[in-house]
């Protein structure tokens, strides 16, 4: 499938590439790395995404070219869609008549677009967009490499998830040999969090509740108001519920203005959280994954939560 994503770009002269809304590092690095080795093949490349870049991934390399819109616009030839299992999970619009060519590792992946390359064993959608490149001749700058490595250190958290191995380290290695600065990149994503961010932890952890190895947290609507929050300061909240010793799976819940709740789902890795989220609509990987639940959040937290009980790790 490699080559063949490769023979269609190589037929083409001008490529949107976009990634899910609310976008993390993975969809950021990816997509910006992506967009520079189609430029360095000679092509017209734009990363257009419905949420821009959030403040953490801003200092990343070509992070100020992002195109920030709710509708495509422009006579593009074809779009790269990167770590998606929907033109919908864009939520941009204008992509249903495009040549899609679809690029994601995520085991959920589903080929919705005319060309799919869809590679669970990849520890992240960088690493495809790595091996893209050295098929296409293309030489891996240290911009490139930045915007990769950083995609690469946040989706394996921080190379702690399960399917991290002796490859997802080589991949890190040859990107730190092509100039990425591993402690700056660390600095960026863990270091630069906002004031909001840090009220809404908070007001998150005041509604911790544990029960044997499982523990959740939630914030509502009006907790994220009162906090100054955006969305983005939701992002890896749920991990400090995962941190607590004897916690294999940990749960959080964000109100969103309809009333439902965006949930995360955390696993240290002995109970696959995606194949949980998928009986909810949602996905990801077998430790890091999401889904959308009807509220309020009592009904919402009890649903899933009977689920996870079924897993004998938590029980």
């Amino acid at each position: 499938m490699l080559k063949e994503v490769l023979r269609e770009i190589e037929q083409r002269n001008r490529f949107l590439l976009t990634s899910h809304a609310r976008p993390d590092g993975d969809a950021i690095g990816s997509a910006l790395a992506c967009c520079q080795i189609l430029r360095a093949m000679g092509k017209e490349a734009d990363v257009v995404l419905r949420d821009g870049v959030p403040r953490i991934y801003q200092s990343l390399p070509f992070a100020d070219q992002v195109v920030q819109t709710e509708r495509v616009n422009g006579d593009y030839e074809a779009a790269v869609v990167l770590e998606c299992d929907s033109i919908q999970r864009t939520r941009l619009l204008g992509l249903e008549s495009r040549f899609l060519i679809n690029i994601d590792h995520h085991l959920s992946g589903r080929p919705f677009a005319h060309v799919n390359w869809i590679d669970p064993k990849a520890v992240a959608t960088a690493e495809m967009v790595y091996r893209l490149a050295r098929e296409a001749g293309v030489r891996i700058s240290c911009e490139i490499a930045t915007c990769l490595y950083t995609a690469v250190l946040t989706d394996t958290g921080s190379f702690m998830f399960e399917g991290t191995n002796e490859h997802t380290f080589e991949l890190a290695r040859e990107l730190v040999l092509a100039g990425a600065d591993p402690a700056h990149c660390a600095r960026n994503i863990y270091f630069g969090h906002s004031t909001a961010k840090m009220r809404l932890l908070g007001a998150a952890l005041s509604n911790l509740h544990r029960e044997g190895a499982l523990a959740w947290i939630s914030v509502t609507r009006e907790q994220m108001l009162r906090c100054h929050a955006k969305e983005e300061d939701c992002e890896g909240l749920v991990n400090y519920a995962l941190s607590m010793q004897g916690v294999e799976v940990a749960l959080f819940f964000r109100e969103l203005p309809d009333g439902r709740f965006r949930t995360s789902l955390r696993s240290k890795g002995k109970v696959d959280v995606a194949a949980v989220a998928e009986r909810f609509g949602g996905g990801g990987h077998h430790c890091a994954s999401g889904c959308a639940l009807d509220g309020p959040l009592p009904v919402a937290a009890a649903r899933i939560i009977k689920e996870l009980r079924l897993s004998p790790s938590v029980q």
